[in-house]
């Protein structure tokens, strides 16, 4: 597709069709680029053909079939998977030219499957999201990009059809980077707001009330938009999901020990993740983190 000199693929392989991999393919098909997609859930690769995409039967197929290849996965094991397994895209015949990684993944991971493919002829863009899948599907999300500089100006008008904002940090990497260091702060802006509207709640507040004064208080932060509302109507549908959530901190303290630092708000934040996943919340969205803080509030009442 060529649009008033922009280079941008008229057909993307997207492998990984869940919350957020759903929002990426529904912009791709807005903007009239196909979406032939790969999932190990049939029932995704179902309604990604309801949206007006194409199915493939494996990442092999997919790096046979585009030149760029996108991945919207859980974590670096199954990236890894993706891309060096028995199917991976690396067991083409035919590789692709661009992989596009969107996944939450470890730094140290991502950068040397940038080096493995580089060694096959394929460029590596660790393209991380900050936003919920939500805000993608909205185009207010923000791109946080690590690769070749090169890599990164040959995606440049791709990446600008995803997101609002699109960043690009350094080498391979730096997008992971990016990504664990914004969710630090959101998670626990996430947090505050959780543990701030119970607060107001046991102290008689009308809580519909207390979140519209935080949106025009010194202590609005963007989470008080995004969660708030969720919070106050126990709407936990996820649009991102606690143990995804999960993972995330704790590749935030292992790259901060790694580096000498301590994350104590990190650690209480992994705690009361970690309770909430027991008490079986895992699936629900984050914003159901203030159930957790529910739960403590009323157990250190009934001690008293």
């Amino acid at each position: 597709m060529q649009q008033q000199g922009k280079q941008i693929p008229t057909r993307v392989g997207l492998i990984g069709i869940g919350l957020v991999g759903t929002a990426l393919a529904e912009q791709f098909l807005k903007h009239e680029i196909d979406v032939i997609g790969y999932d190990l859930d049939t029932q995704r690769l179902t309604q990604l053909e309801r949206m007006g995409g194409r199915r493939a039967t494996s990442p092999r197929e997919i790096a046979q079939t585009v030149d760029h290849v996108v991945l919207s996965l859980p974590d670096s094991e199954i990236v890894q998977e993706v891309i060096e397994g028995p199917h991976g895209l690396l067991t083409a015949a035919d590789k692709p030219s661009y992989v596009i990684d969107t996944s939450t993944g470890d730094p140290e991971d991502t950068s040397r499957l940038a080096q493995k493919l580089a060694q096959s002829g394929v460029s590596f863009l660790d393209a991380t999201i900050c936003g919920a899948s939500s805000q993608l599907q909205k185009g207010e999300a923000v791109l946080m990009v690590g690769g070749e500089p090169s890599s990164y100006e040959a995606c440049a008008d791709l990446l600008g059809l995803l997101a609002k904002h699109v960043f690009y940090l350094g080498p391979s990497g730096c997008g992971s980077k990016a990504k664990l260091a914004t969710n630090l702060v959101l998670g626990l802006n996430r947090l505050v707001l959780a543990e701030g509207m119970v607060f107001a709640e046991k102290l008689g507040l009308p809580l519909d009330t207390f979140l519209e004064l935080l949106k025009v208080s010194p202590a609005y932060s963007a989470a008080v938009d995004v969660k708030g509302e969720k919070m106050l109507r126990s709407d936990f549908e996820p649009v991102s999901r606690i143990r995804q959530h999960y993972k995330d901190v704790s590749l935030m303290l292992k790259h901060a020990q790694r580096h000498g630092q301590h994350l104590p708000l990190c650690e209480l934040h992994q705690d009361i993740l970690a309770k909430a996943m027991a008490a079986g919340d895992s699936d629900l969205d984050t914003s159901a983190v203030i159930r957790e803080i529910r739960r403590r509030t009323t157990d250190e009442s009934n001690s008293t």
